[in-house]
């Protein structure tokens, strides 16, 4: 029996996770660009939903703005009759003077509330005119996302299985890697196309299938160090490895 502290064991251990992981990628690839359109078209959805909200919002935020500002128009209108009337009533230059600087400036008042009520009322039907516009655009794209989901959910439910299996396997596997050799595995899975551990076959890199030097080779059947392609840096397991990858007990 190997220990799992071996190196050895260790590089079985990797090229387990490795195969395990093809299947992984093999499984992704039946999906194509499925879930990146999934994904895309749920973002356009979220995001065109939510201005079409922000839209209404200004709308509606923008009316009662602007029925506020009426409401005060008003006011100050009735105020200024009452300046106009008070002034028939005062009986000196002072009071009458002192009356038409109050209607001046509520005049003034009024004239800036009817330019922002203009102004209001032109932002609230931009929104809804905005909002409405929206309206066949979110219809579009959620009928969209919703033929590409349910063609991903077939897909999904296809391989479910398999999937699920091979990632149970992965997780039994990877705990048993050490720490820092998983860090690098990872690391050079992503950098090379998934693949990070490659048998050498004929004296060539599994990878890049770039020639491996004699030495190097006689070094990796001894299992002496974990050794990796000098052209591609990818980690190489020998022979007797690549033909026992079930012996991991």
């Amino acid at each position: 029996m190997v220990k799992e502290s071996t190196l050895e064991h260790q590089l079985r251990l990797l090229f387990a996770l490795q195969n395990i992981d093809n299947g992984l990628d093999e499984l992704h690839e039946l999906k194509g660009d499925l879930p990146q359109i999934v994904s895309e078209l749920t973002e356009k959805a979220q995001t065109l939903r939510r201005r079409k909200a922000e839209l209404e919002e200004t709308s509606k935020h923008s009316i009662v703005q602007r029925n506020e500002a009426d409401g005060e128009i008003v006011a100050l209108k009735e105020k200024i009759e009452k300046y106009k009337t008070q002034q028939f009533q005062v009986k000196t230059n002072k009071q009458y003077d002192m009356l038409t600087r109050e209607i001046d400036m509520t005049q003034g008042r009024v004239a800036k509330l009817t330019k922002e009520l203009e102004i209001l009322e032109g932002t609230a039907i931009t929104a809804k005119t905005d909002a409405e516009a929206l309206a066949p655009e979110i219809e579009l794209a959620e009928t969209e996302l919703s033929e590409r989901q349910t063609e991903l959910d077939t897909v999904n439910k296809e391989h479910e299985e398999e999937e699920l299996r091979l990632r149970h396997e992965r997780e039994k596997v990877a705990v048993r890697i050490v720490k820092s050799d998983l860090a690098a595995y990872e690391k050079i899975r992503r950098a090379k196309d998934g693949k990070a551990v490659v048998p050498v076959k004929r004296n060539a890199c599994g990878g890049c299938f770039n020639r491996v030097p004699p030495q190097k080779v006689l070094e990796l059947r001894k299992l002496n160090a974990m050794l990796t392609c000098e052209r591609c840096g990818r980690i190489l397991v020998p022979d007797e490895i690549v033909h026992n990858t079930t012996a991991l007990e």
